[in-house]
């Protein structure tokens, strides 16, 4: 009878570990390790930058013929967007009218304006 008893508790914990989950609830196996999802690179190259800088300088220089808009110019690029420099310099690239609405956009957000205006008394 003791020897049922010790044989039906052993049958019982063999079960029963079977039933357990190891540490971690994965079931001995490892995690599963995903490749980083490729994502479209948002950074502007060089290149673009200074199409798109080429084309901002030209938008000023017809606004303010004989002046020095390389500050200007500046103060456009430095409050753009990464997405707006890549427009810019892809509508140029592509040959899409346009450009202009765009640089309009950039100057007339209040940091752009305030940078216009700073520049203008260092220039003047």
């Amino acid at each position: 009878m003791r020897f049922q008893i010790f044989a039906a508790l052993g049958v019982a914990a063999v079960t029963l570990a079977g039933c357990a989950a190891p540490y971690g609830g994965m079931m001995g196996r490892q995690p599963a390790v995903t490749a980083p999802v490729p994502t479209t690179p948002t950074v502007l190259d060089a290149a673009s930058r200074e199409v798109a800088r080429n084309v901002i300088n030209r938008e000023m220089q017809s606004r303010l013929p004989g002046a020095n808009v390389a500050p200007y110019t500046d103060c456009v690029i430095n409050n753009a967007t990464t997405a707006e420099m890549i427009d810019i310099a892809q509508a140029a690239q592509s040959g899409v009218a346009g450009t202009a609405n765009s640089v309009a956009t950039i100057v007339s957000r209040p940091a752009t304006t305030q940078c216009i205006a700073a520049a203008a008394q260092t220039t003047a």
